[in-house]
C-alpha cells in the first residue's frame, strides 16, 4: 500500500543524521553504493527488516546482506577467518560480499538470514553509504531498493519510481558507479562463489592463492540473488542477439547497430556500471528487449549472470 510519504534527502550531515534517526526508529531508508542503491533497515529490528520484505515484496526465504562501516564491526557477528581477513584487506571496502558463520549472541534478526546460520556480510566504499553506516554504528539489512525480482536501482530516481510510497526517505547522492551488485562468496570449506559481482572471481582467486572459483550449483537458496529469475524488465528479454526481431529494441555492445549501447568501445567495466540503468531506459518502451552477446570474461561474467536472471522464466 502506498501509504508514507517518502522524504527526500542528500548526503549533507544533517540529513545523514535524519536518516540514521529514521533506522534507529525502525524506518527504511534507500541509500546509494557503490554497486547499487540499497533498502536500508536496522537488521536487530525484526520489525524493521520485516518491512524491507513487506516495501519489496521479496520472498522471506531469500536472504539479506548486513552492510558494515568496517571490518571491525563484521568481526561482531561471524566467526572470522584467515582467508576472510586476506579478502577484506585486498576488497574492503568494496563490491564483496562474504558469507561467514554466525557467531552466538549476535543479535541479528532471523529474518536477515532466512533462518540460516550464517550471515551475508558487506563494508561498502561509497562515502554517503559509509558516513550512514558509521552514524548508525550497527548493522543495516540492505538488499537492492527496487520491487522484488525487477530491474536494479542505480540512481535516488530509478528508486522513487519502485518503491516510493513505500517507504520512509530515499538518500540521493548521484549514480552508483559500480552498477552490478557485488560479488557473494561463501567461506566455508573451501571458498565458493555464490553470485558474480563487481569483484571477478579471477581476483578473488589470486588474493587467496587458490585455484579458479568454483560456483554454487545448489538448488537451495544459500545467499542473497539466487533466484532464477531476478533483475527482471517488464518486457521480454533475450540474450546474445545480433539482430532485432519484429519490435525488439537492441541492447549493443562494441561496434555495432544498435538502438542502445553498453559501451561502443567493448569496455567491460563501463558496460557494468550502464547495464541496470540501460535496462530502465529500454524497459519504459514498453518494446521487447534484445541483447547483444557479452564475453564471458571478468566482469563479462557477472554482467552475463543478471542478463540470465532478467531473461529467465518469471518466478512467483
Amino acid at each position: 500500500m502506498l501509504d508514507k510519504k517518502t522524504q527526500s534527502l542528500s548526503a549533507a550531515p544533517a540529513d545523514i543524521a535524519r536518516a540514521t534517526a529514521i533506522l534507529q526508529a525502525g524506518g527504511l531508508v534507500a541509500f546509494p553504493t557503490e554497486t547499487v542503491y540499497g533498502l536500508g533497515g536496522d537488521a536487530g529490528n525484526d520489525h524493521a527488516v520485516a518491512a524491507i520484505y513487506a516495501a519489496k515484496g521479496r520472498p522471506s526465504f531469500n536472504p539479506l546482506i548486513a552492510h558494515l562501516p568496517s571490518v571491525q564491526a563484521a568481526r561482531r557477528y561471524v566467526a572470522w577467518s584467515d582467508q576472510a581477513e586476506a579478502l577484506a584487506a585486498a576488497f574492503w571496502p568494496g563490491p564483496l560480499t562474504l558469507v561467514l558463520p554466525l557467531l552466538e549472541g549476535h543479535g541479528i534478526s532471523p529474518l536477515v538470514t532466512a533462518g540460516l546460520d550464517t550471515l551475508a556480510v558487506r563494508v561498502p566504499a561509497h562515502p554517503a553509504a559509509r558516513a550512514l553506516l558509521s552514524a548508525f554504528d550497527g548493522p543495516v539489512a540492505a538488499p537492492s531498493a527496487n520491487p522484488s525480482g525487477r530491474i536494479s536501482p542505480t540512481t535516488a530516481a530509478h528508486v522513487s519510481v519502485g518503491l516510493g510510497g513505500r517507504i520512509e526517505a530515499i538518500l540521493d547522492d548521484g549514480a552508483c558507479t559500480v552498477g552490478l551488485e557485488s560479488t557473494i562468496l561463501g567461506l566455508f570449506d573451501q571458498p565458493t562463489l555464490l553470485r558474480p559481482g563487481g569483484i571477478s572471481a579471477e581476483e578473488i582467486a589470486e588474493v587467496l592463492g587458490v585455484a579458479p572459483l568454483t560456483r554454487d550449483g545448489a538448488e537451495a537458496i544459500t545467499a542473497p540473488g539466487q533466484l532464477r529469475s531476478h533483475y527482471a524488465p517488464t518486457s521480454s528479454v533475450r540474450l546474445n542477439a545480433s539482430d532485432r526481431r519484429g519490435e525488439e529494441i537492441l541492447l549493443g555492445f562494441d561496434d555495432i547497430d544498435c538502438d542502445l549501447n553498453l559501451s561502443q568501445s567493448g569496455d567491460l567495466v563501463e558496460a557494468a556500471a550502464r547495464l541496470f540503468a540501460a535496462l530502465h531506459e529500454l524497459d519504459q518502451t514498453g518494446r521487447p528487449i534484445a541483447v547483444a552477446a557479452i564475453p564471458q570474461e571478468g566482469l563479462g561474467a557477472a554482467i552475463n549472470d543478471r542478463l540470465r536472471r532478467a531473461a529467465a522464466p518469471r518466478e512467483t
